[in-house]
């Protein structure tokens, strides 16, 4: 039988799965949120649900394969979103073939009948910043990641806070351009449109940026352009920027945050991210109770949905 939430591992091992549209991690991680085995595989996006699970029971298989597995107690899973908790269910936006799929009972299927907590990626890097990262020692937080996607997940009163669902935090798809292009959520000019990784370089190939020979058109090369003054891939980076200061604003007015931490790839592009975001960031966040609010960078780094996911097995998360 897999768990809904009701009963936390106890302290030691716990395994931990981070799903998300590139990549699914996997690991070993102790009561201190320290990493002790690792294993990953693709994601393939692309292919049908069977396959995609398939990719997750050989990260798992490889977990198992160690001698540390037996020192395990519970499984936590970080998924990209959106989520269902109370089912168990996730139906990812960047997981086209998994819609309501039932990842938590499959999971459970595969691990002999451990407890299995579900959570989103969003909640997942939340849970993870709070315990270990930037947000430790902070009530009210909004952590993000901005990759692929664009994810977040809320600290409110000292504790992460997921939502009847678990989505509580989907920043990516707040809406800051109202005749912005469609987004495959359904709704328009969504944040994730404008600050993920894919778009900042289509952005940038479209105002005449171009990757050296041989290179990745990515966002990652769009950051040393700017970072040596191209006008198109600074300018990219100002516009994603720009909205990710609209969401984190709009938030803030909402909830009371007095942190906004950002981590994923994108945000490994440094000052040339987080100079334009924080120049911006007063622009919308003028109202008096959101005129302190602090930008910094993760600190978990890529490991943010494992660590989060752990947190979630070791009960770390309200109920």
């Amino acid at each position: 039988m897999t768990s809904t939430g009701t009963a936390p591992a106890p302290a030691g091992l716990v395994a931990a799965l981070d799903i998300g549209g590139t990549k699914i991690a996997g690991a070993l991680v102790d009561d201190e949120g320290r990493i002790r085995l690792r294993a990953r595989r693709a994601t393939p996006a692309a292919e049908d649900g069977g396959n995609v699970m398939a990719a997750v029971a050989e990260v798992l298989d490889d977990l198992r394969s160690s001698p540390l597995w037996a020192e395990v107690r519970g499984v936590g899973i970080g998924s990209a979103g959106p989520v269902d908790r109370a089912a168990g269910a996730v139906s990812p936006v960047n997981i086209p073939a998994w819609r309501g799929y039932p990842l938590r009972e499959r999971v459970g299927e595969r691990v002999g009948g451990l407890p299995v907590e579900l959570i989103g990626d969003g909640a997942a890097i939340a849970a993870a910043e709070h315990w270990v990262g930037a947000a430790r020692g902070s009530s009210d937080a909004l952590c993000m990641v901005v990759s692929t996607g664009v994810g977040g997940g809320l600290v409110l009163g000292g504790r992460v806070r997921q939502g009847s669902t678990g989505n509580a935090g989907h920043i990516g798809h707040i809406s800051v351009d109202l005749d912005g292009d469609p987004c495959p959520c359904g709704a328009r000019g969504c944040v994730e449109g404008l600050a993920r990784g894919p778009a900042i370089a289509r952005r940038a190939l479209e105002n005449g940026w171009r990757p050296d020979p041989g290179a990745d058109v990515s966002a990652v090369a769009v950051a040393a352009a700017a970072r040596a003054g191209h006008p198109a891939a600074v300018a990219s980076f100002a516009r994603a920027g720009r909205a990710l200061a609209a969401s984190i604003a709009a938030v803030a007015a909402l909830v009371e945050i007095e942190v906004a931490v950002i981590g994923g790839g994108v945000a490994g592009a440094g000052e040339v991210l987080f100079a334009p975001l924080r120049e911006a960031l007063p622009q919308y966040a003028t109202l008096s109770f959101t005129r302190g609010l602090r930008v910094v960078p993760a600190l978990t780094g890529p490991d943010a949905g494992l660590i989060g996911a752990a947190a979630a097995a070791l009960g770390r998360l309200e109920a």
